[in-house]
């Protein structure tokens, strides 16, 4: 059960929210365009709706059969629009974030990231903490690589994104980053989930490996039930039994989801496949299937990189491609 509540006091809102505990049902609350949103979380078959339609300050109540509750379409109808400087997910825009898969010093970051704008993408990616199946890969540049993301993210005018691992780290990557990604290993983090989403920062949650898409919008879910709207989901390939590519790029994810929430959804086709031949082919299906946009690996020079290189793009390869979208964005009514 949601309830919604417009022009409500700090008491009616506690009222309502009291209400709910004394039949020992978990309760959040957080302001979403100027309204107060109270939503329940477990059996409230105890409580009957109408009861909460007369208290003050409640303008509706809302009951949402899916264990998604506020990141559902039953919730918003409207799509929700996610705003990280020049770039906007979830309206006509196609956004593309462009950058390698780990920063591994200044210049290469600055040469990639002054390539991938000129090009067309809004914003940068590259990761300062890198996750990693062996303990013996690279592990990233830590906080050394968050400044130079800082630094290059000033000199090209491109705000940046970069994978949050810690809860501890949350509030320091904070400073240097615009946006804060929960990538496919820690999707069911569920202590990071709820650090990002006091963190006040827009979050890029990526699908897990394995998981369905409920779990998915449940992830999401958890980090709007602690106040952050501000969610793009990124859909980056699933493990199937195929060896052939790194991932399986699971398209139907971007009509459902958009069918089932609001929130706008991205897909990295570098992820998907493993492989840079396939990334130009499967942005378009995946703009032809709906994506609000794009996360791109791109490099001055993948051979020599430090991680991922045969999945990443060179800086001519991303600019072909973009000419090719923005052909492709037109002819669907989509703006790049």
């Amino acid at each position: 059960m949601i309830i919604v509540m417009t022009d409500s006091t700090d008491k009616q809102i506690e009222h309502v929210m009291g209400k709910f505990r004394q039949h020992e049902i978990e309760v959040h609350c957080l302001n979403s365009y100027g309204k107060t949103i109270i939503t329940a979380i477990g059996d409230s078959s105890t409580c009957n709706p109408a009861s909460f339609e007369r208290m003050p300050g409640v303008e509706k109540v809302i009951s949402i059969v899916t264990p998604f509750k506020l990141v559902s379409r039953e919730f918003r109808r409207e799509n929700t629009i996610v705003t990280v400087g020049n770039a906007v997910f979830g309206d006509k825009n196609v956004s593309v974030i462009a950058g390698p898969c780990a920063v591994e010093g200044y210049e290469q970051l600055l040469e990639a990231a002054l390539a991938v704008k000129k090009a067309g993408a809004c914003m940068l990616r590259g990761g300062a903490y890198k996750p990693r199946t062996s303990p013996y890969s690279f592990q990233g540049l830590e906080k050394e690589g968050l400044a130079i993301l800082k630094a290059v993210s000033l000199k090209a005018g491109l705000p940046v994104v970069s994978e949050v691992t810690d809860p501890r780290t949350v509030e320091m990557m904070s400073e240097y980053v615009d946006m804060l990604q929960i990538g496919t290993r820690n999707m069911q983090n569920f202590v990071l989930l709820k650090e990002v989403a006091k963190s006040g920062k827009p979050i890029l949650l990526k699908r897990g490996l394995s998981a369905t898409m409920e779990e998915w919008l449940m992830a999401a879910e958890y980090i709007m039930a602690g106040g952050n709207e501000n969610i793009v989901l990124c859909e980056r390939g699933i493990r199937t039994f195929e060896t052939y590519t790194r991932n399986t790029l699971d398209l139907n994810a971007i009509p459902l989801i958009k069918h089932l929430s609001h929130l706008p959804v991205i897909v990295d086709p570098s992820h998907g496949t493993g492989n840079w031949r396939l990334v130009n082919p499967m942005s378009k299906a995946s703009l032809g299937a709906g994506a609000d946009g794009l996360i791109i690996e791109v490099h001055p020079c993948p051979e020599e990189a430090v991680s991922d290189g045969q999945q990443s793009l060179t800086p001519h390869n991303f600019e072909q491609m973009m000419r090719e979208l923005q052909c492709l964005a037109m002819a669907i009514d989509r703006v790049m």
